[in-house]
């Protein structure tokens, strides 16, 4: 097996109210069958897929899937002072500041939020792993 993950997808109680959501956030949506919303990303692709049927794609109910599940997606910057920009962002658009911009332990700077959904994001600035030109992140950064 490679080491990528090529599509993440999310489950949603209502499709459209959160495409609209990560829409707010400035993402653009890409031609997809109905039933789903994509969004290209740098290298990988995230996708809304209804919950229920995800559920029942897995053989489970909708009841079955929930709650944090540990997994957090995380946004990386290439400056400290975008960070709080974008959580006030996401705020505004309906999601949740779990944590809001700070110094973090490790030397770095940043937040959390969920989504509509409860889906956690963690927004980053990490001094220690540039960002490539194109955006694109490495743990240990990008020497340009």
């Amino acid at each position: 097996m490679d080491q990528r993950v090529s599509l993440i997808t999310l489950g949603v109680e209502d499709l459209e109210r959160a495409a609209v959501f990560y829409e707010c956030l400035g993402w653009k949506r890409v031609d997809s069958p109905d039933g789903v919303v994509v969004y290209d990303l740098i290298g990988q692709a995230l996708g809304l897929y209804p919950k229920a049927a995800l559920a029942e794609e897995l053989g489970m109910t909708k009841d079955d899937i929930g709650g944090f599940s540990g997994i957090t997606l995380a946004h990386n910057l290439s400056a400290k002072e975008d960070v709080a920009p974008l959580l006030e962002r996401a705020e505004k658009a309906g999601g949740r500041i779990l944590k809001p911009a700070q110094e973090v332990f490790w030397g770095g700077y940043h937040g959390y939020f969920a989504d509509l959904d409860g889906h956690v994001w963690e927004i980053a600035y990490n001094p220690f792993a540039p960002l490539s030109a194109a955006g694109a992140f490495c743990w240990n950064g990008y020497s340009e």
